[in-house]
This record gives structure tokens, sequence and C-alpha cells, in this order.
């Protein structure tokens, strides 16, 4: 007798659709979003409202959208945050955010609060492949860039943890700068997205002059944004010299000091408001860059950009070899150059009892080599400007 054979029942099963994150859409691609679903640009307006004005990521409770038009939208799209891990406060009043993004890996952001604003500093990245020396985000590895969803996520989050939605908030996010982990031009359209729903009226409605971007120095990512752009710039410099600056942060190697500051220059030249300034940032470390000779180099090379100078004295992080500048070396490097004309300022150390001062975010990146590898070969790839002497 034959052996008998089981019959096999084959289930046919759908791939579940992916559904469009409506949380990192500017008002211009919301409005392209609703065309291509038949409907209305003027949709648009309001749901940016709903979800950036009123706090709401529910569509069954945006009531002035039609039923028909939340069921239809319910079947395409999301409003979908990133994950709040944990949220710490420091003895100073500032609050750091450890939050979850998809793949796993975790970002951090961090809130200042000062007598007339408070400020927010947000990731653009997953861990950072630029690799400076001083700073605890480079050390551990790159993952991915963060999407324009993700990136907002962590300016709504923030608001809502304050009332700020509600318009009972005893703290605001007043003042947003692109400095937390990873570097923003980088990830240039998702940043750009991000900021233009930051500044946007019917969103956060925050002025250009409160919105900042910081980068170390990836020029042609620089020229572009003065195109499309013209957010307050802070550039990442932290030596006065070529040789020191190819140490320190090694996309010096790619694009020098000559080539960052007439990028720069040519930024705060494109701005509509001639009184508008670079931030000059310059991270002080004992005995490596915090030299008299220093302050003078720095003095001659930054002549030419419209700037004032933010001196940050070094927040050491588990593993750095470097170590905090003494005041008797802040105090005179930071005279040489208020002598020589530069308004000169020195940013507060806050937060570093919860590793959240400048310089210690480092999350908990899943590093993926290869996709690092990908990523540097991407830097390599970006062609330099042509400098005209």
């Amino acid at each position: 007798m034959p052996k008998a054979v089981e019959a096999t029942t084959v289930i046919d099963v759908e791939p579940q659709q992916v559904k469009t994150n409506l949380l990192g859409f500017s008002a211009s691609k919301l409005g392209d979003f609703f065309e291509e679903i038949g409907e209305k640009r003027f949709r648009a307006t309001q749901m940016i409202k709903w979800i950036h004005q009123m706090g709401e990521c529910d569509l069954d409770q945006m009531t002035n959208i039609s039923k028909d038009l939340r069921e239809r939208l319910k079947e395409v799209a999301e409003v979908k945050l990133p994950e709040v891990v944990s949220c710490q406060d420091s003895v100073d009043g500032t609050r750091k955010w450890l939050i979850r993004v998809d793949g796993g890996s975790c970002i951090e952001m961090v809130y200042i609060p000062e007598r007339e604003r408070g400020t927010l500093c947000v990731s653009s990245q997953i861990g950072c492949a630029l690799d400076c020396s001083f700073c605890a985000t480079g050390k551990q590895g790159f993952n991915r860039d963060l999407t324009s969803a993700e990136i907002i996520g962590q300016l709504w989050i923030a608001a809502d943890s304050f009332g700020q939605f509600k318009h009972k908030a005893p703290r605001r996010v007043t003042n947003v700068v692109m400095m937390g982990m990873g570097e923003p031009l980088m990830n240039f359209d998702n940043v750009v997205d991000a900021m233009n729903i930051m500044l946007e009226d019917n969103a956060y409605g925050l002025s250009k002059r409160r919105v900042t971007l910081s980068t170390a120095g990836v020029v042609p990512a620089l020229d572009k944004l003065a195109e499309v752009s013209d957010v307050s710039l802070a550039i990442s410099l932290h030596a006065p010299n070529d040789k020191l600056r190819n140490e320190l942060v090694p996309i010096n190697r790619k694009y020098n000091l000559k080539q960052f500051i007439e990028s720069a220059a040519n930024y705060i030249d494109k701005m509509p408001d001639n009184r508008r300034k670079a931030t000059v940032e310059y991270t002080l470390m004992d005995q490596v860059n915090d030299r008299s000779v220093h302050a003078r180099e720095l003095a001659v090379l930054l002549k030419d950009l419209p700037c004032k100078i933010n001196l940050i004295p070094f927040n050491p992080f588990p593993g750095s070899e470097y170590k905090r500048v003494t005041n008797t070396a802040l105090n005179r490097f930071r005279d040489i150059l208020a002598g020589e004309g530069y308004t000169v300022t020195v940013r507060t150390t806050r937060g570093d009892d919860i590793a959240a001062a400048c310089g210690q975010l480092a999350g908990e990146v899943n590093d993926k080599t290869r996709r690092q590898e990908r990523y540097k070969k991407r830097l390599e790839e970006v062609q330099p400007v042509r400098i005209i002497d």
C-alpha cells in the first residue's frame, strides 16, 4: 500500500501595507500628499495645525476633517511618534530624553531652560561618522540618518511634555539648535524638511533667528543650504589652523578652514538681514587648543567673517583623553579675542550631572560597520567647491 500523503493547505497572506507617517511632512509635502489622494491642498493646513499646533496624533480626533476622509486616511496614513525611553532632570533644570527610533537604536535630546528662553538641542542622526576626537557621539559609531518625522518628533515630544500644545506651559521651547547627535548637513533633505516645519506659521512658528543649524564643515552642503534656507548658522571650528583641526575634526582634511570660512561668509552674505552673524563654536581643551597663540590665530582667521564667538569648556566623558580647560587659560583666551573686537561668550556647562552637556550626548547606537563605511564613502564622493582666490 502506498503511504498516504497529507494534504497541505496554502493560505495567501497579503503583505501589510506600510502607512505614510505624516508627522514629518512639511506644509508643501502635505499638500502634495492630499493632491495624490484626490483631495484639495487646503487639507494640509488643517493637518499641520492638528499635529503641530494642537498636538493631536489621533486622526479620529481631527474633527474639522470629514469622517469619510478620516477613514480613508487611516487606511494609508498615520501620525507616529518616536518612543520616549527615559527622561532625566538635572539639578540645574536641564532635561534630557532618551528616545528609541525604528531599528532599536536610541538618540538623545536636551532642553536647556534660561530666564527668558528655553533651548532644545535636537539630534539629526543615530550616531555620527565624522569622528571628532573630543565628542562622545562620534565614539558611538554611525547607524543611519533620522527621518524628518524622527527629527521633528523630538520637538513635538518636548512641547507636549511642557503642556505647550494646551497653552498652559510653565516652560516653552523658544529656540531649537541642530546641535545634538550627528552632522545635520549630512542628512540634508530630512533636516531641511524638519526645520521648515519648525518655521511654519501653522506649526511651531519659530523665527529664523531662533532655529540654528550647527555644522562641522560639510562645505558643498552648506553652499546648498544657502540656496534654500536662512536659519541661523553655527560653525564648529575648535582649532585656528589646519594642522590642529585635521586632528580634532577629521572632515577638515576634506574641506579645509579656508573653504569652510568662505562658505560660512557666503551663507551670511546671502541673508536678507545684514545684521546677522555666524556663531563660531570653539571647544577649549587643556593644553590642546587653549594657548594664547591659538587665540591670536583665531582672531586673524575670522577677520572676514561676521561672527560672534562661543567658547565651550570641554566636558569630559568616559574614555576621553582630553581635559577641561583651566579657568586661567579660558579667561586669557576670551580676553585676547575681546581685545581684537570680537563679541565673545562662554557657554555655561549645563546638565553635566546627567551627561547632557555639550559633547556628551551618546544615546544607544547599534553601530553598523558596513553602513558607516558606506557613509564615509558618500562623504568622500561629495565634490569640494572650487575656491576663487
